[in-house]
């Protein structure tokens, strides 16, 4: 049995990550769970997958949880320390990030050093702390496993190539194109959250649907490639592809391109990253290529949706900017969540930060910590 631990249980990824399991419980025991506040899911969670470990949001939520579950003996933690405690949890082998945001990249150090392997759904890990991440990796002999869908399918297209010495020629990765693909700018002034919330193809949480209507969401996947795949940024295209059904492609040097092609189910690159390098049957719902009218792509529109520039423009400058730009974006999406800001708010927010925040080179963990709420309190002092 493969003993798993999960930061962000009650989530869009944490949720599903337990439907895998339940469908393999000869497989699987589920060891730690984290959550944030939803304390009503968590219980259920709790009394279904029995683990010994539990971390939530604070101090009033593990009150409240200790009262729910009064009957069970598990060890109830909070905060940071309890997320560390969850990370690096000594029975576990290894560990589902789908923490929302930068609240990952401890946890995911801990883990590392724990000597887990990860199944990396916290994109902003590598967006802002790639360049320590990937050599502690290394260095601990841990494996990194995507569970974003187009890093999945990359990473299932580069299987076998780099150990023969084939050389990437060019990362395709695709997009969506979100709900708003085809609009002006002018037309994406009147939309609304409900809007926004709308994604054609996936069902995820909200502020990633918000990322994928802006198209961050992309820009951030271009950072997390680079990192990842140990490619340079002008290896990776991005091709929008409205059906997702291609999850993303890897181009070689003889010009050959091999694809990874499913339903949008993000429970295939959670099954694949929890079983690697086996694969397991997964019930759901088969590509049935005779009823496949179509498959279409464009170039993504960089100039309506500038989230995807300025991702760009911040991965060129390197050093902290990443994470000026991911932390603008999260302060931005939260405001946009509570309708106190428009949709095109949030890449102005971004651009604003960008340009008024100092970047700093090779920043240590602090250096980013600080950046971070650097950015916060910028942000918090204008809007």
């Amino acid at each position: 049995m493969k003993k798993i631990a999960i930061l962000g249980s009650t989530g869009s990824i944490g949720t599903q990550t337990l439907d895998v399991v339940r469908q393999h419980r000869e497989d699987f025991e589920v060891t730690a769970l984290s959550a944030g506040g939803n304390i009503d899911l968590l219980e259920r969670q709790i009394r279904e997958f029995h683990p010994s470990l539990i971390s939530v949001g604070s101090e009033e939520k593990a009150r409240e949880l200790k009262q729910k579950t009064a009957d069970l003996q598990i060890e109830i933690r909070y905060g940071m320390e309890g997320l560390l405690a969850v990370a690096a949890q000594e029975e576990s082998q290894i560990l589902v990030t789908a923490v929302v945001g930068m609240l990952g990249i401890r946890p995911t150090i801990a883990a590392i050093r724990a000597g887990k392997d990860i199944a990396l759904a916290n994109k902003e890990t590598l967006v802002t702390a790639g360049h320590l991440i990937m050599p502690l990796a290394r260095e601990y002999g841990v494996k990194i496993l995507p569970v974003d869908s187009e890093h999945s399918a990359i990473f299932q297209s580069l299987n076998g190539e780099r150990e023969h010495g084939n050389r990437i020629d060019k990362i395709l990765l695709t997009a969506s194109g979100g709900p708003f693909r085809g609009k002006t700018k002018q037309e994406l002034g009147q939309v609304t959250l409900q809007d926004a919330l709308k994604h054609p193809n996936w069902s995820m949480g909200k502020k990633i649907t918000v990322d994928s209507a802006t198209l961050v969401n992309k820009g951030l996947e271009v950072m997390e490639a680079k990192w990842l795949f140990d490619v340079e940024l002008d290896q990776i295209q991005v091709v929008v592809h409205p059906q997702s059904v291609i999850h993303s492609m890897v181009q070689y040097a003889d010009g050959a391109v091999i694809a990874q092609l499913g339903t949008p189910d993000m429970r295939l690159p959670i099954q694949y990253a929890l079983y690697y390098p086996q694969r397991k049957y997964l019930a759901g719902e088969r590509l049935d290529f005779y009823r496949l009218a179509q498959l279409t792509f464009e170039a993504p529109d960089s100039e309506t949706f500038e989230g995807l520039a300025l991702a760009i423009e911040a991965m060129k400058q390197g050093g902290s900017m990443p994470t000026v730009f991911n932390a603008a974006n999260e302060k931005a999406v939260a405001l946009f969540l509570k309708e106190k800001i428009r949709f095109l708010q949030i890449t102005e927010i971004i651009r604003r930060a960008m340009e008024e925040i100092p970047c700093r080179q090779h920043p240590d963990l602090k250096t980013i910590l600080d950046t971070e709420q650097a950015v916060y309190e910028f942000i918090e002092s204008r809007w």
